[in-house]
């Protein structure tokens, strides 16, 4: 590992709203917690409420700003990158990798209003919609303020990649489904789960290449376990149609001395095997560093109303597949069939061409992170690019996205990658960007370290402030006051200034949640490299409670109603109830 030996002292955090620094930490008051914690000012008292989404698409001709892209030839096109930093061209190609002149298909592919991403109860995919803010569902009876494992399920570990792999690492939330009647009784559950209307399952792909299935109240297997044969980073996604199709991406293509190919894997859930696939070894991807790598970290979006798939790849290579699904439940058969179009493209910077960012939509545009610092939007439908920005450093942290007032902002940072090995600044930017145009809102900088094999700055997904919260978007940055801390800090939604900010003793790349409390509050939860899982008050940043996972917890928390399930690098599964 390459790490910094100074300690960053004395740096002060940057605020930047259009062209103008100000400082963002003057006058802040220490609070009492057992980590360092700051306080600034106070939350904006509102913020503008969603629109009445529609998934009507946007017309692209309506954006502000908005050029027809040039033609190259080829099938490939262009535009200006945001900011004045040169052009992206892309191009889209067919099935057969060949080049399409125009791809206009007859079906429309969008997304209407977050909570509309599915009927099913429960979080079906990374951060739980197209919004990427709802990794927790229902509401929670919280009075003592307390976490307690009510159980256990031991996984297993991987050697790959001249590297050891135990537990679930990063993104690696586990799925929470309260299937329909039909699909439960269709795959075989036991009668008094398919009876059961608060029955809840547990999907858990993890690093030992196999899908765990259970029963979130008791951690008992609902299923025999799927042996996928290659390790999940990443996050799954379920049909949120109902259907008994799971969709994960492989992180890992070695297992010992086993090699295999890289897939984005479909399995049948009656069936409980692999029933399709996406290969990650494509001739039209870019990938450099090292060529030929072919992971999917990103959690796939279906939009269920045009039966369409859209999955980046770490190959560069943005895929949308025509499932072709159907679910007879009376017959106990589910099918899927996907045909592809797929979209590649090229920046000035670009250099290693890969996404492990999962995308976020609004309507028809989607938007991603990429390895060489670009946030790329893009048209769902088309697949054109619609504008890309290029922030300067790598980028795995997923976009969220907030329609305020009928507007989509996303909010979004970087980590230390390309700047830190090239020895240039290393810090982090979390930043607020207008999702029509491309422009940044505001910049809050935090310093942080480089480390080649376990990176500083943002790496987890921000979490977007719910209810009495709804002020704040939450960050956890890696690696910021020492190699082996980091920084949980709240800033304003709308100004980018900071309401408070905690030192953490040990990093985390963990997604923090948002738990909703029956006595009308709301309580945050993350995880930490040292293997605790914090409860913590996100109006102040104190934690309420701790619990130890035994290793790094570096997989994102799920949860429903009371209970939270995560695993961690030792080697279990965890259930925890939040009382």
């Amino acid at each position: 590992m390459k790490r910094r030996g100074e300690r960053w002292r004395g740096r002060r955090h940057r605020l930047v709203t259009g062209a103008v620094a100000l400082t963002a930490c003057l006058g802040l008051a220490a609070c009492s917690s057992a980590d360092r914690i700051a306080t600034g000012a106070q939350p904006t008292a509102t913020v503008p409420a969603p629109s009445a989404q529609s998934r009507s698409p946007i017309e692209l001709t309506e954006l502000p700003g908005w050029q027809s892209p040039s033609a190259l030839g080829g099938g490939s096109f262009s535009r200006p990158m945001v900011g004045g930093t040169g052009d992206i061209s892309w191009t889209v190609y067919d099935q057969q990798s060949q080049p399409l002149e125009s791809y206009q298909p007859s079906r429309q592919v969008a997304w209407g209003a977050p909570q509309e991403y599915t009927e099913v109860p429960g979080v079906l995919t990374f951060r739980g919609n197209n919004a990427r803010t709802a990794p927790t569902y229902g509401t929670a009876d919280i009075t003592e303020k307390k976490l307690q494992i009510v159980w256990t399920h031991d996984i297993g570990a991987v050697s790959a990649d001249g590297s050891y792999f135990p537990g679930a690492g990063w993104t690696g939330q586990p799925l929470l489904v309260n299937w329909p009647k039909d699909t439960k009784q269709a795959m075989g559950l036991d009668p008094s789960q398919s009876d059961d209307p608060n029955f809840v399952e547990v999907l858990y792909p993890v690093f030992d290449g196999h899908i765990y299935r259970l029963d979130l109240a008791t951690g008992t297997p609902t299923k025999p376990a799927i042996d996928a044969g290659w390790g999940f980073k990443g996050t799954g996604s379920v049909d949120p149609r109902g259907y008994p199709l799971l969709y994960a991406g492989q992180g890992l293509d070695e297992n010992g001395d086993r090699k295999g190919p890289w897939e984005y894997r479909i399995f049948d859930l009656i069936q409980n095997k692999q029933v399709a696939k996406i290969s990650g070894t494509d001739e039209v991807s870019h990938r450099q560093d090292p060529v030929g790598w072919g992971a999917f970290d990103s959690s796939a979006l279906v939009d269920r109303h045009s039966d369409t798939l859209i999955e980046p790849g770490e190959n560069g290579v943005i895929y949308q597949a025509k499932l072709n699904a159907s679910f007879d439940p009376a017959a106990k058969q589910v099918s899927v069939d996907p045909e592809l179009t797929k979209m590649t493209y090229r920046t000035p910077v670009s250099r290693q061409y890969g996404i492990e960012s999962s995308a976020a939509a609004w309507q028809n545009l989607m938007y991603a992170n990429d390895n060489d610092g670009n946030l790329v939007c893009w048209d769902a439908t088309t697949l054109q690019v619609v504008w890309a920005h290029n922030f300067n450093d790598n980028a795995d942290s997923t976009p969220v996205l907030a329609d305020e007032g009928g507007h989509p902002y996303l909010y979004t940072g970087n980590s230390v990658g390309w700047r830190g090995a090239d020895r240039r600044d290393q810090v982090t930017n979390l930043r607020k960007v207008d999702g029509l145009t491309g422009q940044v809102v505001w910049q809050y900088d935090l310093p942080a370290y480089y480390d080649f094999a376990v990176k500083g700055g943002l790496v987890s997904t921000p979490l977007l402030g719910q209810g009495e919260q709804s002020g704040l978007i939450i960050f956890n940055v890696a690696k910021t006051t020492a190699p082996s801390e980091g920084t949980l800090v709240a800033l304003d939604r709308t100004s980018g200034a900071v309401v408070w900010s905690r030192n953490l003793a040990h990093y985390s790349w963990s997604s923090p949640v948002m738990i909703h409390g029956s006595d009308g509050h709301e309580y945050g939860v993350f995880g930490d490299s040292a293997g605790l899982l914090h409860l913590f008050d996100p109006a102040s940043g104190a934690d309420y409670a701790t619990v130890s996972l035994g290793r790094n917890v570096e997989a994102s928390v799920a949860a429903y109603d009371n209970m939270l399930v995560v695993a961690s690098y030792d080697q279990k599964i965890f259930g925890i109830k939040v009382s």
